[in-house]
């Protein structure tokens, strides 16, 4: 039986795999894209009932197609946001297989190339993407055993306030999902707590502009990825109920109680670092800093936008920020479930390459990994600050893709002096 071939294997049907897609297509580089699930499934099933974007529409898409229907400052729901990425593949005529799974990816020794084995059979590729993205496995720390007696899930599995057992809940992470689901709780009525570590926390809105464009013109989605191992900044900020800036001493003075970061569990007791105080001051010196930069911005640029100044004003320290709590008895506070905000591990156990540091994360630069043929897309600075927004990752896609295309015209060189277009540009 023949085996398949292509070019390019990209390997995830989610925004990376579909921006990369319009990319080589315009490169006339031959590919497939293998999609274990459905296209777009995590925002299709891995979010929780009432999520929105993070950032208005005019500005988290791809910069060919707009959300029709929808207002240009609107937060738009997951399932829109869902449906827009299905729309693009179909616009962009995205060669995707759904429900094909890659199990395993190894080179083919003296021959050039990779032999990938699928659910569907196997495929032989020049070259492979793995654009399976920064969320491919949910982690909870392992603090609370399983015979605590409450119900422990991720994040990504929260849909809704009914789907808890009844009594208090702990959220874990202070994050953009963190802080949202700990709001959506408190007003559905249950007791809260929220676990709140290091964060940056910029205003939604600041003189009359959301603050993607304060970033934008600020040039701030262009900050140069940092060094490895300090990729990840949580960023707290919300589009829920019309976009709000996530304010901690709100959410406090509203009923949550805010604690340090969980740090151990013992005899029925939660414990936390005694640090939320510095974590809810370094959020705020965050926030002073974007607001003092736009201010900054607006002098020297004369920009006619309203000043202010209530935007300066801090809310009364609630009682649990003022008097920060060491450690809770979740018998004693009726807790009954614990959602862990945690964040994701990556794997590429699946990709036998020699391509990865001890960590198990890619060695790469913009994506281009340090072993021959092997490309990354959809990691968190893949190249910039504004790599884990749609179309930073587009950005990032047509840089993956445009090496791609050089690669292939060098491949086309046949001994003769030549000079290879693509590369020369």
């Amino acid at each position: 039986m023949s085996i398949e071939k292509t070019d390019t294997l990209v390997v995830g049907g989610g925004q990376a795999g579909i921006a990369l897609s319009e990319h080589l297509g315009n490169n006339n580089v031959p590919h497939i894209i293998l999609e274990k699930n459905r296209t777009a499934e995590a925002w299709r099933t891995g979010r929780w009932d009432n999520l929105v974007a993070n950032g208005p529409a005019w500005h988290d898409r791809f910069p060919n197609l707009e959300f029709e229907g929808n207002d240009p400052d609107e937060f738009v729901t997951k399932d829109r946001f869902a449906q827009y990425l299905v729309d693009y593949a179909a616009m962009i005529k995205a060669p995707i297989r759904e429900g094909v799974e890659v199990l395993e990816a190894n080179r083919v020794s003296g021959e050039g190339g990779f032999l990938v084995k699928t659910s569907a059979g196997d495929i032989r590729a020049n070259r492979i993407v793995a654009a399976t993205g920064a969320f491919q496995h949910p982690v909870i720390p392992p603090i609370v055993p399983e015979t605590a007696g409450v119900e422990q899930i991720h994040s990504f599995y929260y849909k809704k306030p009914e789907q808890l057992p009844e009594g208090a809940v702990m959220v874990v992470g202070a994050g953009s999902s963190g802080a949202q689901i700990a709001d959506e709780l408190n007003r559905a009525g249950r007791k809260v707590f929220l676990s709140v570590g290091p964060h940056d926390r910029p205003p939604r809105r600041y003189r009359g502009r959301d603050f993607v464009w304060w970033l934008g013109v600020l040039g701030l989605w262009d900050m140069a990825a940092p060094a490895p191992g300090t990729e990840h900044v949580t960023i707290s900020v919300s589009g829920a109920n019309g976009g709000h800036t996530m304010d901690f001493r709100r959410l406090g003075n509203e009923g949550v109680t805010l604690t340090g970061l969980t740090a151990g569990y013992a005899d029925g007791v939660l414990s936390f670092k005694n640090d939320l105080q510095a974590n809810v001051a370094g959020g705020d010196a965050n926030y002073k800093e974007v607001l003092d930069a736009a201010d900054a911005y607006v002098e020297r640029t004369g920009l006619n936008l309203p000043e202010e100044p209530e935007a300066r004003k801090i809310y009364d320290d609630p009682d649990s920020l003022a008097n920060p709590l060491t450690g809770i008895d979740l018998a004693k506070e009726g807790v009954t479930s614990i959602i862990w905000a945690t964040g994701f591990r990556q794997d590429f156990q699946w990709l036998k390459v020699n391509g990865f540091d001890d960590r198990g994360a890619p060695i790469h630069h913009r994506g281009i990994s340090v072993e021959p043929d092997v490309y990354f897309l959809g990691l968190p600075w893949q190249s910039r600050r504004g790599s884990s927004f749609l179309w930073g990752v587009w950005h990032d896609a047509k840089y993956v893709a445009d090496q791609i295309a050089i690669q292939c015209s060098y491949a086309k060189y046949d001994g003769k002096a030549a000079i290879v277009a693509s590369a020369a540009e």
